[in-house]
């Protein structure tokens, strides 16, 4: 939102106003201490023109008459202070009063905010993080990562600034300078018009600066996310940084984004630069003015020195404000655009779960009836007339060139990817699209090529997510079945060892195993293997074959596989190629036919 209107900016406002709902009394006590603070700043000003003309004597006589009954009322001879010694014997305690009071409005005031602030962060991280986990694949496939993380992180701390520092300054500053205002036109009236001239005009700076601001705020939070981008994959790919010598490229290419990070930065610090300066500038036209008018003599028969202090006082009080007011004008926008950006997010529609259907365990049956489907935004269709059926308990295996189709099918099974071009896909003669998301994904376990682990102890990478409870021999026997046991049992802590972040301190093999046991102890009647032993020696290839086969057992099985040598006992074998299926059967039936397949076992295995 580079050119928002302010009716959009008051709405996305008022939207970050909603978290603050369950802590009215938190914020009712922040209120309470910020215009505490305020009102004794206020005060201070107004307490200087009675201790000067009450205290050194003499001039109250020459007051204007609203003026001189303030004077009177709050010094005057009623309450004992008919002297200039009381006077001046008051204010030390008068001070003293004062300052304790706004320390302890300060102190209230900003652990209210700070405590506000923590709060909504926590809460809307929290709420970014699980939409996260309720958007369907196609849109994280199709954004940036480091966006993505930059929407958790940096976003958050801009909605932070705007909720706490900048709630300070809005509030406590703008009642300090209603109220120095206030003073300046109950004492004099006539100095004080000018700010109805100098008002408007630093009224108008602060709205064309606070356009400027939303625009750079919005273009440093793409930048940041550049930034986040490239460290991440700087880090992932490190090995390889190094292997192929490739830190000039990668220092280069994080250079070049840390730059446009640098170069957003500096323009929203120039605005913020040229606006300060300018709103004091402006601001001291008006003290001059009251200096000017000051010395005419028609206006010294209305003053007395404590009025002409109170008055300059008050004006020079406001400077500071309004200079805060000014400053922090950035920092708000900075939050609005950031709030913008993180509400877009939380509207992004969340996957489509409209089914009903639920069901504890499936037989397992799954047809694809004639299936087309192409990828958001893409015109060529991904598949085109998949027909197939897989009867409970057996295995279909799908071979084929890289970007034939084969993942696409599996993912098709599991809803990553909806809206199909025609066809359908049934499980156990429903449509995948009458189950509930949850029952649905239930029923089906995955086991791909990229295994994902957690920095977390082996047992509870195994039993990641796992419906209820788990017990350790479960997860001694699912690791046992994936032939896992082999090499956890050798390591010192065993099924308790941390592996690191994506099990970083695992062979590939060993990363498998664990993918498998996880498998395995899920339990689903439904099973994709998606190419799970293809970056696998033949070592490794060999002691998990077991473990797949034990994993397969009485289950509907689709196994897309590189090396056909896994795939030799499928009940089905499907050729794949440009979304299309061009050849069926058995291993040997197909080895007969002497077409696509045979051919790419003759390039695996020769003659």
């Amino acid at each position: 939102m580079t050119t928002s209107p302010k009716s959009e900016v008051w709405t996305v406002f008022k939207r970050l106003l909603d978290y603050l709902k369950p802590l009215k009394g938190v914020m009712f006590l922040a209120l309470i201490g910020l215009s505490m603070y305020a009102l004794v700043d206020t005060a201070f000003i107004a307490v200087i023109k009675p201790f000067i003309d009450e205290g050194f004597g003499g001039q109250s006589s020459q007051l204007p008459s609203a003026a001189g009954s303030l004077s009177h009322l709050d010094l005057g001879t009623s309450h004992g202070f008919n002297s200039d010694n009381n006077v001046l014997a008051m204010a030390p305690f008068v001070v003293i009063g004062l300052f304790t009071l706004r320390g302890l409005a300060n102190f209230l005031s900003t652990y209210c905010i700070s405590y506000m602030s923590a709060r909504i962060i926590m809460d809307m991280r929290q709420e970014v993080f699980e939409h996260y986990l309720t958007l369907p694949v196609s849109y994280i496939d199709s954004e940036n990562t480091g966006n993505l993380i930059s929407r958790v992180t940096y976003d958050t701390e801009q909605i932070a600034r705007a909720s706490g520092s900048a709630l300070i300054t809005i509030v406590r500053d703008s009642i300090t300078v209603i109220g120095m205002i206030g003073i300046m036109f109950y004492f004099s009236w006539k100095l004080s018009l000018v700010i109805l001239i100098i008002g408007p005009i630093i009224g108008l700076v602060i709205s064309v600066v606070s356009r400027r601001f939303r625009k750079v705020s919005k273009n440093i939070q793409t930048a940041m996310g550049g930034v986040a981008a490239a460290t991440e994959q700087m880090i992932k790919g490190h090995k390889n940084v190094l292997s192929f010598g490739g830190q000039k490229v990668e220092a280069e290419r994080f250079a070049k984004v840390n730059d446009q990070n640098r170069y957003q930065t500096m323009k929203l610090a120039t605005t913020q630069a040229i606006s300060q300066p300018l709103v004091m500038i402006i601001g001291s036209f008006a003290i001059a003015f009251i200096l000017y008018a000051a010395s005419i003599d028609g206006m010294k028969a209305e003053l007395t020195a404590g009025t002409f202090a109170t008055i300059l006082g008050a004006m020079l009080a406001m400077l500071q404000p309004i200079k805060n007011l000014t400053r922090v004008n950035a920092e708000f926008q900075r939050g609005i655009a950031a709030c913008t950006t993180v509400f877009e997010l939380l509207d992004t529609q969340p996957e489509l779960d409209t089914g009903t259907l639920n069901t504890d365990r499936v037989k397992g049956k799954l047809t694809f009836n004639q299936v087309d489907f192409s990828y958001p935004g893409q015109e060529k269709r991904a598949l085109n007339g998949i027909d197939f059926t897989v009867e409970p308990g057996k295995t279909v295996a799908l071979v084929g060139r890289s970007g034939s189709g084969k993942s696409t099918i599996a993912s098709l099974v599991t809803r990553f990817y909806t809206g199909l071009s025609a066809g359908e896909i049934t499980l156990d003669d429903h449509n995948v699209n009458d189950y509930t998301l949850a029952s649905l994904r239930h029923q089906v376990a995955l086991v791909s090529q990229q295994v994902t682990l957690f920095n977390d102890s082996i047992a509870n990478n195994i039993a990641y997510a796992y419906p209820g409870e788990v017990t350790r021999a479960q997860i001694i026997e699912a690791a046992t079945l994936a032939h896992a046991m082999e090499f956890i049992e050798p390591m010192p802590e065993g099924l308790d060892t941390q592996i690191g972040e994506n099990g970083v301190m695992l062979s590939g093999g060993q990363r498998q195993r664990i993918a498998i046991a996880r498998a395995i102890l899920r339990n689903s009647p439904v099973l994709i293997l998606d190419e799970a032993t293809s970056a696998l020696d033949t070592g490794s290839e060999k002691a998990i074959q077991e473990g797949l086969d034990n994993l397969r057992h009485n289950r509907t099985s689709i196994v897309i596989a590189h090396r056909l040598s896994t795939i030799e006992s499928a009940d089905q074998i499907l050729v794949v190629d440009q979304g299309q299926i061009i050849e069926r059967g058995t291993h040997e039936s197909l080895l007969d036919k002497k077409g696509v397949y045979y051919n790419l076992y003759q390039m695996q295995f020769g003659s």
